[in-house]
Parts: C-alpha cells; structure tokens; sequence
C-alpha cells in the first residue's frame, strides 16, 4: 500500500501531528492528495479545479517556516483542502459557481473564511463541483457535469456541495469546504456517508463580501471523515469578523475540547413523520425511517432519553412557501449580484431552466413580500424554539433525507419541467431547510447503511448557538458507531 493510500485513512489532525513531529513534510501531504486526485477524481467528477501550483508553493513556506521553528502550532498544518466553488473566494483562482454566466470570472480577494484556513495551517489544493449557484439538493451542473457518488456511480451525491462530499467520501481529502442554505452541508453528507454540521446562524463569518445571505440562510463549514476535524475547524473558522451585522452567542470552551466530553443525559425528540406544511408529500422512506430508528435504539443504549415528538407541534401550513419565497428572492438577488459585477445581464441561454425559472418568480416578489417572508420565519423559529425549552429537549432527530439518494437525472430541470426537483414524490429538501429558518445548528451523522450497501444519514438538531451538545453527542456516536471504517467501493 502507498503512503498516499495510508495518508488518505487518517484525518486531518492526524495527518497535522505528522508534519509538526517532522515524520512528514508538508509537500509529501499535497503531493499525495495531487496523486488521489489524478488517480480517484476522473471516476468521480468531485474536483473541477486543480490549484497545485498555488499548494506546492504553501506547502514549500510551511515545511521551511517549521524548519526554523517559526510555526507548526496550527492545528492543520500543512494539510491539503478543498474549496466548494460557491460563495468562498481565493484570490486569483477561478470562481464559477457551477454557471455558465459566470464562467471565467478570477476572485479579487479571499473571503475571511479562506484567509482563516489558511491562517489555521490548511493548504488548499482545489475546487470541487457544485450546481449552479448553489440552488439545487444534487450536484449536476451543465457546466461542468455530474459529480457521481463514490458508493454508487450510478446515484446523485446530493448538493449543493456534492463535490466536496464525494471527495472526502472517497479518501481524496480528509475534509472539504462547503455551505449551506437549505441542507447543502448535510444532504451530501447523507449520501455520501461523511459526518455534515451546518453552524449556527451567525456562526463563521461571510465577509468581506456579503453580511448575511439569503435572509440569513446560508451558513459556512465543511464536511468531515471526523467528528473531531469539524469541531477543530470551527474552532479555526469561527467568530465575528469586523463589520458582521450579528453573530453567534459565544462558545463555552474550544469545540475540540467538547469532542470526548460527557454530554450527560440527553433528552432527544424524534420525527417518523413529516410535520403538515415542511412539504407536499408527507410518505417518508422506510430506509429513511429505519435510520431514525437506528439511531433512536443507539441514543437510548448511550443512557439518553428518547421519545417520538408529536408532528402537530411543529406543523405550519404556510412555511415551505415561506421558504420558496425567500429562495426565490436570493436568486434574483444572485442575478444582480453578478451583473452589477460584469456591468451586463445574464441572459436566458446562460443560466439553467431552474435558474432561469427562480430568476423570474424573484423578481415578482416585492419587497414587502420578502420581508413578511422574513418574519414569518422568525415567528416559525420562535415556535421551534419554544418545543425545546417547553419540553425540555436538548436534540431534535430526524432523517436527513425523506428518500435514499436518487439515480443521476432524476431532477434535472427541463424548460417545461424546470421546477422538475419540487416533485412531491421525489423531493427529498424536508428536514434540512428547518435549521437554516430556524438558525439552529444541525449535523448529519453516516449511522446507517440500507440493504444496497448506500448511506443514510441521520440528522440531530439542536438549541440555537448548541454546536457543543451536537459534538459531544456525535463523538459518542462516532465511537459506537465508527463510520470511518466503512469504505466506498470507488476507489477500490
């Protein structure tokens, strides 16, 4: 086996304490990640930039600066990265945010979540897929074309960041960028069998370019092999940047240190049962339902306190409009993001028949619309808020998703079908876009594997600013439970 075959089983701490104790180099860990990438990444479609020139060079200060015992105390040191090509910019690379319109254009600046995985010792060696700005649960753009799942080449890896969940799923890197307004983080997470938290509201930053986004919906972080890679990196990533319009409550301790921590007795809610209003079919997967189940037996045996919640308590007839309206609102506002930029329009035949479809619902919308769409979901949130003070409860479980993940073009949009993914029947958004309303933290956890050998996630969600309880509990899940040892059979 290779030293790029063994680098690839451990995470990214792992790989870290390995360059700090000079037993590797920091260029022996890009290089490595170059060769998965060429030897793993045609079968997959996950990178679709390569930035080697940009890691060789970072790699060659870090292992020179450790040499002269200048730096090495950052918790990734020299570890390789990826970079969703979506929101987070890198000076001077490409950014096309998986469109056709955009193609082309070179980033002006970092983002302030770039230039902290640098500062935290991470060396990003490229970009991974996404669809078109982002907008979609699947990773199938015109642009650059599917990415495939790594347990089934055959089925979607989710979105929207879909290229960073098979890249970490398939060994590629231990961990990868991603964000997420609707589940972008945790419905790849599902599929691909990786660990998937969305942060709390407020959590990383999104500057310099933007305060908020999407009313408040989007949220920055990563998917993860480990739960204790994604607790170190929001310790890196995380905190207010000069100018941010709101942040998150502030943290107890480092989120490291909640990893391995007692999390006491926890009392957990679970759903079987989509809540009337989250969506138009209310059937649920029984693979999806076994999960949760799962799941549920495993929190019970850990000394938690379990029990079914009531879907009444949380219905709202009017929510999953409520959230179309304001994704329809950030489409047009994506539209004239980027023409203020080039000075022109972005014209029909650039941009995907969704796209194209959301584009024009946004512009009918006022702005009354989208504000009372707005505060409808603060008042949906207070309500949330209230079943977990009320009750007592620290975590809500439910699926991640409603369905397994589904074949490559299932949902690919059509001029006469452009809305061809809001098929009652085939949907699987439900559970995810509750937390970006909501603002609460929530994690995909790869507990669950159905009888074809693909994973279903699990997702837990907890009290606003409550990454702490989401990190302890997973660790314990995670030792119970190792998902790392499981392996997808690309690549073999």
């Amino acid at each position: 086996m290779s030293i790029s075959d063994e680098l690839s089983k451990m995470d990214a701490i792992a790989q870290a304490d390995l360059v700090r104790s000079r037993q590797v180099r920091a260029i022996e860990l890009v290089e490595a990640a170059i060769e998965r990438i060429e030897h793993r990444n045609p079968r997959l479609n996950a990178v679709i930039f390569n930035m080697y020139d940009q890691a060789r060079k970072a790699a060659a200060t870090w292992d020179a600066a450790i040499n002269s015992g200048k730096q090495g105390g950052q918790i990734f040191c020299g570890v390789p990265f990826l970079l969703k090509d979506l929101f987070a910019e890198y000076n001077g690379a490409p950014l096309n945010e998986g469109s056709r319109a955009v193609k082309g254009y070179v980033s002006k600046v970092d983002s302030e979540i770039v230039r902290r995985h640098k500062a935290g010792g991470l060396i990003v060696t490229g970009k991974t897929n996404t669809c078109e700005f982002g907008l979609l649960p699947f990773t199938e753009p015109v642009l650059s074309g599917a990415t495939l799942n790594p347990w089934n080449p055959g089925l979607t890896t989710g979105g929207s960041s879909g290229g960073s969940a098979a890249a970490v799923s398939a060994g590629i890197v231990p961990m990868a960028h991603g964000n997420d307004a609707g589940g972008s983080i945790r419905i790849p997470a599902s599929c691909c069998g990786v660990f998937g938290l969305k942060p709390t509201r407020g959590r990383n930053p999104l500057g310099p370019l933007f305060g908020e986004s999407a009313g408040g919906l989007v949220q920055e972080h990563a998917l993860t092999r480990s739960v204790r890679d994604s607790a170190a990196l929001l310790d890196v990533t995380s905190g207010p940047d000069i100018g941010d319009p709101y942040s998150a409550p502030p943290r107890d301790r480092p989120y490291l240190e909640e990893v391995g921590r007692d999390p006491g007795q926890l009392k957990i809610g679970f759903l079987t049962g989509v809540p009337d209003g989250w969506h138009e079919e209310t059937t649920l997967h029984h693979d999806c339902k076994s999960a949760v189940q799962h799941a549920a037996v495993l929190c019970e045996g850990l000394g938690h306190i379990v029990e079914e919640a009531n879907p009444e308590q949380f219905s709202d007839a009017n929510i999953g409009k409520v959230y179309g309206r304001v994704f329809n609102a950030f489409t047009a506002h994506v539209f004239a993001y980027w023409e203020r930029e080039f000075g022109r329009e972005i014209t029909e035949d650039q941009v995907e028949p969704l796209t194209w479809a959301s584009y024009k619902r946004g512009l009918k919308l006022t702005a009354g619309n989208y504000l009372q769409s707005v505060e409808d979901m603060h008042r949906f949130a207070r309500k949330i808020a209230h079943w977990y003070h009320e009750g007592g409860y620290d975590l809500l479980l439910t699926p991640t998703m409603r369905i397994p993940p589904v074949a490559i073009g299932s949902f690919q949009p059509t001029n006469e079908e452009p809305m061809r993914w809001l098929d009652p029947t085939n949907s699987f958004v439900v559970f995810t876009r509750v937390q970006n309303m909501t603002g609460q933290p929530a994690m995909s956890v790869p507990l669950f594997w159905n009888a074809e050998n693909i994973p279903i996630g699990v997702q837990f969600a907890g009290r606003f600013g409550g990454e702490d309880t989401l990190f302890r509990l997973a660790a314990q899940l995670e030792k119970t439970c190792p998902w790392s040892e499981r392996r997808p059979p690309i690549p073999a």
